[in-house]
């Protein structure tokens, strides 16, 4: 038996599932998780000795690679003068400033621990600002796991959200509308329906939880003019995108001005982190200047905003993004180039440092159910193939992958060839 096979037996005696966090468990994918003993670059070692390219980066934060040098000196350094002080420190302050100068639509920022925490904060800030109560999401996107945005569509259009898990109150659940991604008129018919009802719009402007799934050209534009009819406040959940598809998030990309922006991931460094920014205005409610409480122990403590601060310094370098959607495109377009030798159907997309692969056919990518008519079995059998041969991909068809500047040529080439074998392993069978 492995180490991690050992490992997960013990941990699923002292942690609910073995794991803290549900996709690490591997039922996306079947089989035993791996535990993983350190990061250098774009590798991870795990506990039987198993060397991997790794394509998750934590889920993101990583976009520098692992134990990157200066991040690392930042974090030492700091670690040496005080972990946290529960009090305001001159990093909060930097960093703060550093986001409001790149992010292009924040005034002003709230440093936070999660993105959860962030998202959550950002509703009830949008239904006080508003004074309305319901909040309008879109299936497939994820935003952490509050009460309000762990809600999934009624049976119909127009029906009110249910509970996406147990514990959840149904009035709670109530209170989130859903429609579709892509779907203006659905979101027209919500606003319709709740003309003077609706506090605000929260959306991934590039989905990373199905996938990665693009919006329609007039999409973003199309929620930006409803809001501003029906004066509710629109949020644009960046804790994925925000520094990973570009320097100032998807929103410069796109052009839209969001009110309120959620951040995490990248912004931390590699430490845990979230923040909430957006129209001076609309952040002036929050607490103690206004009325809209939220706090946190370790919110703004100087280890998280330093290797922040270190991690956007580097990535303002000239050249940082296209240097990694220039290896992206080698990789995906050399798999879509493989997978069409091999029969195999595949569609890829990417942006900056952030990738969606899908076994389908289906053309083009618009929303979850696109993503769902992809080939789950094939995908499942995929991830092992290459987690044999030493990459590491998201264990889920349905999270989006991520590349970092520690990633080089050589390791490309070798994703590549080992997708190779998987493919000429499954024409076989």
């Amino acid at each position: 038996m492995s180490k991690s096979a050992e490992l997960y037996q013990k941990a699923c005696q002292y942690i609910p599932g073995g794991v803290n966090s549900p996709v690490r468990a591997f039922k996306g994918v079947g089989g035993t998780p791996v535990f993983f003993q350190r990061g250098h670059g774009a590798y991870l070692y795990d506990v039987d000795g198993q060397k991997y390219i790794d394509y998750v980066g934590s889920w993101g934060p990583l976009i520098l690679g692992h134990a990157h040098p200066e991040v690392v000196a930042t974090a030492i350094d700091t670690l040496q003068k005080g972990m946290t002080f529960g009090a305001p420190c001159e990093l909060e302050v930097q960093l703060a400033e550093k986001i409001c100068q790149l992010m292009p639509n924040i005034e002003k920022v709230r440093m936070m621990n999660s993105g959860t925490e962030a998202t959550m904060t950002a509703i009830r800030l949008a239904r006080a600002v508003s004074g309305r109560q319901k909040i309008m999401k879109f299936s497939g996107c994820f935003h952490g796991h509050s009460d309000a945005l762990l809600v999934k569509a009624g049976s119909g259009l127009l029906t009110l959200g249910v509970p996406g898990t147990p514990g959840i109150p149904v009035n709670t659940a109530q209170n989130t509308v859903t429609a579709p991604y892509n779907d203006l008129n659905a979101v027209r018919a919500l606003f319709e329906s709740f003309p003077e009802d609706i506090a605000g719009i929260i959306v991934e402007p590039i989905a990373g939880n199905m996938g990665m799934v693009f919006p329609d050209p007039e999409f973003l534009v199309g929620l930006r003019d409803l809001c501003d009819r029906y004066q509710s406040i629109l949020i644009f959940d960046e804790v994925m995108t925000g520094f990973r598809v570009a320097l100032g998030g998807a929103q410069s990309i796109y052009q839209i001005k969001p009110d309120l922006t959620t951040l995490g991931k990248i912004v931390g460094g590699g430490m845990p982190v979230g923040a909430l920014g957006g129209k001076a205005a609309i952040m002036d409610n929050l607490a103690p200047l206004g009325d809209v409480y939220q706090s946190g122990t370790f919110a703004g403590n100087p280890l998280t905003m330093a290797t922040g601060l270190t991690t956007l310094s580097l990535l303002e370098k000239p050249d940082t993004y296209l240097s990694l959607e220039s290896k992206l495109k080698t990789l995906l377009l050399g798999l879509e180039e493989l997978a069409e030798v091999y029969d195999i159907p595949l569609q890829s997309v990417f942006l900056g440092g952030m990738f969606g692969l899908y076994f389908t056919k289906q053309y083009p990518i618009r929303s979850y159910d696109d993503v769902a008519t992809a080939d789950e079995h094939f995908f499942k059998r995929f991830f092992h193939h290459m987690l044999k041969q030493g990459v590491y991909l998201a264990p889920s068809m349905y999270e989006a992958g991520f590349i970092s500047v520690a990633h080089t040529d050589a390791d490309i080439q070798y994703t590549l060839q080992a997708a190779k074998c998987a493919f000429e392993y499954e024409q076989k069978i």
